[in-house]
């Protein structure tokens, strides 16, 4: 394994870094197990509170600097770059203000006997993070965040393409005067990871990635019984019922499945229009996707980079071509030049089709046809993932009635690209378990511990 900058838009290898040595994550592992018990156990929720603030405001302030190495890492346009990169600055900040009242200890009604019980919320101990290429800096956030207000100890495993921006986030947490060993990135193997996750002073796992690494590391982590955070794939339906400006619900769906270049799990990538908008939609939304051709994602005008890498570009390629050898209609784009990817429309999917159960990671969309309210929620369900979901009506309550048709663990209605600090993220079926960002994210990796007293 090699952990090397790779400039998508150029192929050019830029920096590699030397994957750790056995020794050296042995005495990462117990440098996080003494952050923790000692650290974490001398500090107050106040102070870990303050030192992710100061975690978050140096986000903002080398904001230019953190943006500019993830556009070289994995092709994110610069302006998406600077918006990751102040959204992870939120998540610390907001972890900061509210981690106080998320863990205040909880009373519970006794329904028998004299005296009182509550549930105090306490840390587990360290804890492994193995996050994505696609959000560098919000990923971390979010998990690293509230887990070390918390009290737990961090070993941050980051994707092989982004190295420098792994040891850029550390810098920041060392600057930010976190200890040694609170917060610790690992250049990690696979095979060293599952003896991570096998090690006893090791007590939870949070991994976002594809199907088949949450797969292994789940079977890994039952098998030593730490518990597991997964979010994974998703291909989130966009049903339109009905609205009343289709050219504004055209550039949300645009909006909502070129987010990252295509590159977002909770991207729109499956559109579920209803008879009547299904041919005025599919042509606006084709016309308007046509508009938007890949850049240098270092330009403050481009909104459509590269994919991360070649390998990328080459595996969407192979699954457009197999998706219209199945039947499915090219009704525009298709095309790749090397890491750069056309923006693409495939319709006419069926069922039997590979592509109507596949990820697409990139700026491909497929629309579908649908009969009736009923039928739109039917092919949204269709589908082995369960993370994210966007509905659009005029009918209030029938946006309420489709959101809680929907199998997904997240829905909005009207409204893209609305994440937020405080909104939980994560889904079901093939798209994971556990949450992330809001209390629910704060909640994950704590021990609640219940209190008696007679």
């Amino acid at each position: 394994m090699s952990y090397a900058v790779v400039n998508p838009a150029t192929g050019e290898t830029l920096k590699t870094f030397p994957t750790i040595t056995d020794a050296e994550l042995d005495a990462a592992i117990a440098a996080a197990d003494d952050a923790h018990r000692n650290w974490s156990k001398s500090t107050t929720l106040e102070e870990r509170a303050a030192l992710v603030r100061r975690v978050g405001e140096l986000h903002v302030e080398r904001r230019q600097e953190l943006a500019e190495i993830i556009v070289r890492e994995m092709g994110k346009p610069v302006e998406q770059a600077l918006s990751e990169v102040d959204f992870a600055g939120d998540i610390y900040g907001y972890y900061a203000d509210h981690a106080a009242d998320f863990l205040k200890d909880e009373p519970v009604k006794l329904l028998a006997g004299e005296g009182s019980a509550l549930i105090r919320r306490s840390s587990l101990g360290v804890l492994l993070g193995i996050m994505p290429w696609n959000f560098p800096y919000y990923q971390v956030a979010r998990f690293a965040g509230p887990n070390l207000i918390i009290g737990n100890a961090i070993l941050l495993k980051h994707a092989e393409q982004c190295p420098e921006s792994a040891a850029a986030i550390a810098q920041v947490f060392h600057d930010a005067g976190f200890p040694a060993g609170a917060y610790v990135k690992l250049y990690a193997s696979h095979d060293q990871i599952e003896k991570v996750i096998a090690d006893p002073r090791v007590q939870g796992v949070s991994l976002t990635g594809s199907e088949r690494a949450g797969a292994a590391v789940a079977e890994i982590a039952g098998r030593h019984l730490k518990k597991v955070v997964l979010e994974l794939g998703g291909s989130d339906p966009f049903i339109l019922l009905s609205t009343d400006d289709l050219d504004a619900t055209v550039q949300a769906a645009i909006d909502a499945r070129l987010d990252n270049s295509g590159q977002s799990c909770n991207a729109a990538k499956r559109f579920i229009v209803t008879q009547e908008l299904y041919e005025p939609f599919l042509e606006k939304f084709t016309a308007k996707l046509a508009e938007v051709e890949a850049g240098d994602p270092t330009s403050d005008a481009t909104t459509l980079g590269p994919l991360s890498s070649l390998k990328a570009a080459e595996n969407l390629d192979e699954q457009v071509k197999r998706a219209v050898e199945h039947g499915a209609t090219l009704v525009r784009g298709g095309t790749r030049d090397g890491a750069f990817f056309q923006t693409t429309v495939l319709t006419d999917v069926a069922p039997d089709n590979p592509a109507s159960k596949e990820e697409f990671f990139g700026p491909v969309a497929q629309v579908y046809r649908a009969t009736d309210e009923a039928d739109a929620v039917r092919i949204a369900n269709d589908i082995p993932f369960g993370l994210g979901s966007y509905v659009y009506t005029t009918d209030e309550a029938q946006a309420l009635r489709v959101a809680d048709g929907i199998e997904a663990g997240m829905v909005f209605v009207n409204v893209v690209l609305a994440d937020g600090a405080e909104l939980p993220f994560g889904g079901i079926k093939r798209s994971g378990s556990g949450r992330e960002l809001g209390r629910f994210g704060a909640e994950e990796f704590v021990n609640k511990k219940m209190i008696r007293i007679g």
